[in-house]
């Protein structure tokens, strides 16, 4: 039961951690009047810093039990 509430709500925080590194940039960009970063490197970002958080995490929480 551990795990899989563990793979749930981390699944469900890499998800809004995506989404809230993508809108951050977004709105950044709309603020200035134009882009921060590119639209290929928002995507690379908002996928990849929560993949990497999350198997972190995993490496840290599968040792610990």
């Amino acid at each position: 039961m551990n795990r899989t509430a563990f793979w749930i709500f981390g699944a469900l925080q890499s998800l809004s951690l995506g989404a809230v590194i993508f809108l951050v940039f977004r709105s950044l960009g709309t603020i200035r009047g134009s882009g921060v970063i590119g639209l290929d490197t928002q995507v690379v970002l908002s996928i990849a810093f929560p993949l990497f958080l999350l198997l972190v995490e995993y490496m840290i929480y599968s040792r610990k039990s």
